[in-house]
């Protein structure tokens, strides 16, 4: 076994043969989120919440349990049967340490982390190491556990520094490991400036290499991995390092507009907003990773008898994306391999304790649109159109876009911070309410419903994932 690196455009093994990584990210697992496992708000605010409700042992004893059984051996081997050999192991920095008890090493952060990187090992499966989650929040959003829109990481220096000095204890951990692809430093960072993420790439990969000669790096464009037009020249300091897109589509997602049908002029969209945010890399002959990217599906409890046409059209869209990547030999990490039915390979069934304990809820969580991600708004569009017209009618035109517009729309800031941050908050100890009186062993019967063994296969997409995956060795 031998490690890979990098080489020009392409990812080689050590024999110089180039390896194509094909799969998916385990979101919602050491990094848990809201419309993943189906809690409103930001993971520590649950965590809190769940503590103060149930008592620390059996929360503690839940969310072990959760992350026990979200990725067992069982799905290793399912997921090597469909051909895919590299998962992306996305973690929050809480799991190492504690904001109260700064740069203290957690090793109990290993427990979960270690035992899925030796699973995938055993199968024959790579996995990238991914933070998803840096102190004080890199990005303006939910998945970096902040609980606010401002991205804090980029204006204190404690916690750039915080997540070097964990770089270089997970670098010290994992060196030497084969079956580690690489480490991913930031997930989607979000700098207004431009210039910090480019610095603190500096320092990371300085501090990594220093422990960690061998592993590839994996940096994401700034704005959501969207944005490398700033990077200039800096990518010749860094050696062995790929380069992170992440190629969602409009055309994925509730709010796209227009039913995909694949016409030439969609797909002549898609993959232009693919050229753009590669074209740095291509200008300098740098290797590009697509460490995110993959539409969401419609689900028959919501959507009802539209639910086969609005899916058939999303799988389009994931045919016509993996056609342009199959092209130029990309490799790629689908978002997401687990979740309760929203965009997962496998998803949970509705059956199980959990879905069943948090049905109702969880139709109230669709129908306030208190998730971000793929919200679809209509039942409650007519509540904050009011405060859209206001600010439009009140703010001039120039004062209108705040970073990271474009990709934040003008509406999509208001209700992000109206019904994705505030009212999410007044919901988190309505989801933690759910578990009071529960035993030890309702808690774990709950926790299980995240077993494989509990979980249903979206067959459609598993089946273009597969075949794509053929497509390229």
């Amino acid at each position: 076994m031998s490690f890979l690196k990098v080489v020009g455009t392409k990812i080689t093994d050590e024999q110089g043969n180039e390896v194509v990584l094909r799969g998916a990210g385990l979101g919602g697992w050491m990094n848990m989120e809201n419309f993943i496992s189906g809690y409103p708000g930001c993971e520590h605010q649950i965590r809190e919440a769940l503590a103060e409700a149930i008592g620390e042992e059996k929360s503690e004893f839940f969310f072990d349990k959760f992350l026990e059984y979200f990725f067992t051996d069982a799905d290793a081997q399912f997921y090597k049967s469909l051909g895919l050999n590299c998962i992306r192991l996305p973690f929050n920095y809480h799991h190492f340490e504690d904001d109260m008890n700064p740069r203290v090493l957690k090793e109990s952060g290993f427990k979960h982390l270690d035992r899925v990187i030796n699973i995938c090992a055993a199968h024959g499966i790579y996995t990238i190491l991914d933070l998803h989650t840096a102190p004080g929040g890199q990005n303006t959003d939910w998945h970096s556990d902040h609980g606010s829109h401002i991205a804090n990481f980029w204006n204190h220096k404690d916690f750039l520094d915080r997540a070097v000095w964990l770089w270089e204890q997970l670098a010290a951990h994992y060196r030497g490991n084969p079956w580690i692809a690489g480490y991913n430093p930031l997930n989607e960072p979000t700098d207004p400036k431009h210039t910090r993420v480019i610095a603190f790439y500096n320092r990371v990969h300085k501090a990594i290499r220093v422990v960690d000669p061998d592993h590839i790096i994996f940096f994401d464009g700034n704005t959501f991995a969207s944005d490398f037009s700033h990077f200039g020249d800096a990518h010749k300091e860094w050696a062995n390092t790929a380069y992170s897109i992440h190629d969602y589509s409009s055309y994925g997602f509730p709010a796209a507009g227009e039913l995909y049908s694949s016409t030439d002029q969609q797909r002549r969209r898609l993959k232009r907003s693919y050229e753009k945010k590669r074209e740095w890399m291509d200008q300098r002959g740098l290797c590009v990773w697509n460490g995110e990217w993959g539409p969401v599906y419609a689900r028959r409890q919501y959507e009802g008898k539209a639910t086969d046409s609005i899916n058939e059209s999303r799988y389009q869209v994931l045919k016509d994306q993996l056609d342009i990547y199959n092209k130029d030999r990309l490799s790629w990490s689908i978002w997401l391999y687990k979740d309760i039915g929203f965009q997962g390979m496998v998803y949970v069934s509705t059956e199980t304790p959990y879905m069943t304990l948090f049905k109702d809820f969880l139709a109230k969580k669709h129908r306030l649109a208190i998730d971000a991600w793929g919200a679809d708004d209509s039942a409650v569009k007519q509540v904050y159109q009011p405060l859209i017209d206001h600010i439009l009618q009140e703010i001039p035109p120039q004062y209108q876009n705040i970073y990271p517009a474009p990709v934040w729309k003008l509406d999509s800031r208001i209700t992000r911070l109206s019904r994705n941050i505030l009212v999410s908050e007044f919901m988190i100890k309505e989801w933690a309410d759910h578990f009071v009186g529960k035993t030890m062993e309702e808690l774990d019967a709950i926790a299980s419903s995240f077993k494989y063994e509990n979980c249903l296969k979206r067959e459609g997409l598993n089946h273009i994932l597969t075949e794509n995956a053929k497509l390229v060795r």
